[in-house]
């Protein structure tokens, strides 16, 4: 019965030691004068309803009576239907006290659907557009929890749902370049995590903040990050999948760093889990977009920080045929990397041609962070003295909007 959980909850919070059985209820609810709870039970109650024990209509000795105002002349107290009481109060204690429409299980398998289709949306088409639809999904989830009614298990869905949902909007501000905004919200993420007590949730934001304070010059940050990471994968049993995307932000700390031999350990933890991945019976949505190709890509990062682009090639060419075709945004992003230390290692044509199959699929991605690698090829190609730069530049500035002139 919903008053029963209801009861044990508070005296849980309470710390008394008190319980109330549906027999002893419902005598409460339909015996006149109803049975005197005792004083645990009293503690209990008074503390649920936010009235004195006299005032539901037990009849209370003297010396357990609680004041909770001054009384001058209480006169005759009425007593109030045990039964509407108890049956307001579970409902209080498993809704929301306002008013408004209810939002059960339906209502949270569309939100969830919603939901997750933003990696899709964010790994095909960019962040852009999953920007604008992250914006509707929170004002509907906020609207919900602000005016609607539901039990606490659906209060905690939305709340885990909102939780998420900072998640990606911390993420669009790292690939928008909005860096403060990004790390701002990510720390709105992590407080809305640990509201509904979800640690692998904390370590997807975790990977997101790793990335922001990287890009923000906060190396000692992104550090911290990492561990905090290992700590709450470690307590929550994640599985390998999670642990091979905390090995590779892991990586990516030490390389901005300069710690080559720190990135190599790393990158062998990453290459460990990743070989024991399918044995995971359960892979996180944010997690699935981890794979061989980011070890790959990784490994290739580390090489370029090390200033042997040529070392990185292969392994760039690795990630860029091994990444899935549902990852459009990854994809392009890990093919216009590969062009640039092409161009770099004085291979033009080759390059040239690499941006021109981005170019050939480009199919509108809206990603600021995509688009800053274009120019940045883009400038490079543009102090080479070659047709075939000149041509790819010409094509850039065509093909991809917001591309220097």
């Amino acid at each position: 019965m919903s008053f029963v959980a209801a009861f044990l909850k508070e005296a849980a919070r309470l710390g008394v030691q008190a319980a109330v059985s549906v027999r002893q209820l419902r005598r409460w609810e339909r015996e006149l004068p109803p049975p005197l709870p005792h004083p645990g039970q009293q503690v209990v109650l008074e503390a649920m309803f936010g009235v004195p024990l006299a005032e539901m209509g037990f009849d209370v000795p003297l010396h357990r009576v609680t004041v909770a105002v001054p009384i001058s002349d209480p006169g005759e107290v009425k007593r109030r239907m045990f039964v509407a009481d108890a049956g307001a109060l579970a409902a209080a204690a498993l809704t929301s006290a306002l008013c408004g429409p209810r939002i059960g299980a339906a209502d949270l398998a569309r939100l969830r659907t919603r939901l997750d289709g933003l990696y899709a949306t964010d790994h095909t088409s960019g962040s852009v557009p999953a920007m604008s639809k992250a914006r509707r999904i929170e004002g509907d989830i906020t609207n919900a929890l602000g005016a609607a009614s539901y039990t606490g298990r659906v209060g905690r869905e939305l709340q885990t749902m909102l939780a998420e949902l900072h998640g990606h909007r911390a993420w669009y501000g790292y690939d928008g370049g909005r860096i403060d905004q990004g790390r701002a919200t990510c720390m709105e993420a992590l407080a809305a995590a640990q509201l509904v007590d979800n640690p692998l949730l904390q370590v997807s934001v975790l990977e997101t903040l790793v990335l922001l304070a990287i890009k923000g010059e906060r190396t000692w940050e992104a550090a911290s990050a990492v561990e905090n990471a290992y700590r709450l994968a470690t307590r929550a049993g994640a599985g390998h999948t999670v642990h091979l995307v905390i090995a590779l932000r892991d990586a990516n700390v030490s390389t901005h760093a300069g710690d080559l031999s720190g990135a190599r350990r790393a990158l062998s933890r990453a290459v460990s889990h990743q070989g024991r991945a399918d044995t995971d019976t359960e892979v996180l949505n944010w997690s699935r977009f981890v794979g061989p190709f980011e070890v790959d890509y990784a490994t290739a990062d580390m090489y370029v920080r090390a200033e042997q682009p040529r070392r990185a090639v292969p392994f760039l060419r690795a990630a860029v045929y091994g990444i899935g075709g549902d990852l459009a945004r990854n994809s392009a992003s890990y093919r216009v990397k590969l062009a640039g230390v092409l161009l770099g290692t004085g291979e033009v044509d080759e390059a040239c041609a690499e941006m021109s199959g981005v170019l050939d699929d480009w199919g509108g991605i809206s990603s600021p962070r995509l688009l800053g690698k274009v120019r940045e090829f883009q400038r490079s190609a543009a102090a080479v003295d070659s047709a075939a730069a000149r041509e790819c530049g010409d094509r850039i500035r065509e093909t991809v909007p917001g591309s220097t002139t």
